[in-house]
């Protein structure tokens, strides 16, 4: 059974209606690491309405959050900011609402193609609504009794007068205030930045926020979450789950949601990924150059207990050919193998939306990033394709967004090795002897094989063979005539997409 069948079971034990929730607080750019939350969430969320039963998927952003520092991808002048609410926050590209907004409308973007719909509920919205309200009186009534958990769970030493709220303070709109009086519904605070002495009427909107590790367990009894899933970070002993939970029984008098523990994305190479170190890559800079239902696959295949590595380099070409391999099993075109798990329940779930009901055509990403180098552009690119495959126009828009992303992979990502560019005319390369040899009886080969990738791959290694020549001579010889460079793609599918009689013509020009 697949692992979001697993913990779905589970969660129809416990109950017949669930709210499974997932938060991001949009300080930067919003990653692929990212994502696993929510695809987590969401791959749960699916199997419990494939039994029938009531669920709601909501996401929070944490909109009403400080800015922490001032990250390496900002301006200088964003210092300033540092301290205040994200959403009062100015866009950093001047084309959003606020500095919020810059970060969270992409990746929100990034959802729908993915085919994950949300609830989408913004921290500063509810906070201004007075949906925390309730949540935060609690909290301050029962200041003692928090500050007692956070120093028995977390070993927080915190001050006697302590309470479980930062003020937003009106002098310099940083929630740095701290309460130095209360008595409800009004509570005195001085701002520990800017040293400002102010009062607020707690039943206003707006005007602060609970700290993380209280503002976590009031949100779950504020949409009565039944499910959330959380990096290992806040699973460590005496994290914000160890304290939350605590706090959400015994101060909000709410059972705690079920948890589900993932483990982080590494960018490979780079370590685990964190958008404020910059070791990242944006969610919607990957639906770039990966089709949505390969990122999902990707999600969906391991458990969220197994650590990730991705890569940007060849290995998402292997990622793209591991899921094409899946969708081959799926549709009956091919055996499963030993070692795979749930093909085709990791298939659904992969889908954006509709599992297809009969197999799309796809071409291996790795051809056409070879192809995609020999075309000048996409018309190019499909009258090369025609020599091999039979296209029809409803595989033509599939083909062409794979095309458009392959195109963005190979500019911004490809390593060097699987970059060329074909020489159109003869270059000018000094060939030895030996190599022109080679290539005559290569042309007597050429002319009589059937003119498919494996032949031509077999060819050259019998001509090679048969001259006494290194192989890896034959085929450098093949790219300097080509490409004017010593390496270069695969021989057989590279020569096959330029044809024979394109193929044959530069042979001859060298002999």
């Amino acid at each position: 059974m697949h692992w979001a069948d697993v913990v779905a079971e589970k969660l129809v034990e416990k109950k017949d209606k669930h709210v499974l929730a997932t938060a991001i607080t949009p300080s930067g750019p919003i990653h692929v690491g990212n994502l696993r939350e929510v695809m987590t969430t969401e791959a749960i969320y699916r199997a419990l309405k494939d039994r029938g039963i009531k669920a709601e998927l909501i996401y929070i952003g944490d909109t009403f959050d400080p800015l922490r520092k001032l990250y390496p991808f900002l301006p200088s002048h964003y210092e300033k900011y540092v301290g205040m609410p994200l959403a009062e926050i100015p866009c950093p590209c001047n084309e959003h609402k606020n500095y919020a907004e810059h970060f969270l409308q992409p990746f929100l973007e990034s959802l729908k193609e993915l085919g994950i719909k949300p609830e989408v509920y913004l921290a500063h919205e509810l906070y201004k609504e007075g949906k925390y309200n309730e949540a935060i009186k609690i909290a301050l009534d029962k200041a003692n009794e928090i500050r007692e958990i956070l120093e028995k769970i977390a070993k927080r030493d915190l001050p006697p007068n302590w309470m479980p709220f930062n003020v937003k303070c009106e002098n310099c709109n940083r929630l740095e205030g701290e309460i130095v009086e209360y008595e409800y519904p009004y509570a005195k605070y001085k701002c520990k930045s800017c040293k400002f002495e102010g009062e607020i009427d707690l039943r206003k909107g707006g005007i602060g926020k609970l700290p993380w590790r209280i503002d976590w367990p009031a949100r779950w009894k504020i949409f009565g979450v039944t499910f959330e899933a959380f990096g290992k970070d806040h699973a460590a002993a005496g994290s914000s789950w160890d304290t939350g939970k605590e706090i959400s029984k015994k101060i909000y008098n709410y059972e705690p949601p079920m948890p589900l523990v993932y483990e982080f994305i590494h960018l490979k190479g780079k370590g685990a990924m964190h958008g404020s170190t910059g070791v990242a890559v944006a969610a919607n800079e990957v639906l770039k150059m990966l089709p949505a239902e390969v990122l999902r696959f990707l999600f969906m295949k391991y458990e969220p207990s197994r650590h990730i590595e991705f890569d940007t380099g060849f290995g998402l070409l292997d990622l793209v050919d591991e899921y094409d391999k899946y969708e081959r099993i799926y549709f009956g075109l091919e055996k499963e193998i030993a070692g795979m798990k749930d093909v085709k329940r990791v298939y659904e779930l992969s889908q954006p939306y509709k599992v297809p009901k009969s197999k799309p055509f796809n071409i291996p990403y790795r051809h056409l990033a070879v192809v995609a180098q020999i075309g000048r552009n996409f018309d190019e690119v499909v009258e090369i394709l025609s020599r091999k495959y039979d296209l029809k126009d409803v595989d033509l828009e599939r083909l062409k967004e794979r095309y458009e992303k392959v195109l963005y992979w190979l500019k911004n990502y490809a390593p060097e090795e699987i970059k060329f560019e074909l020489q159109r005319e003869k270059p000018d390369v000094e060939l030895e002897e030996e190599e022109k040899n080679f290539l005559r009886k290569l042309k007597e080969h050429f002319e009589k094989i059937e003119w498919d990738a494996e032949k031509i791959h077999t060819a050259i290694h019998e001509t090679a063979k048969e001259m006494r020549m290194k192989a890896g001579k034959a085929f450098s010889t093949i790219y300097k005539i080509f490409l004017k460079k010593e390496r270069g793609p695969r021989a057989g599918y590279f020569l096959q997409s330029l044809g024979r009689e394109f193929v044959l013509k530069r042979i001859k020009e060298f002999i």
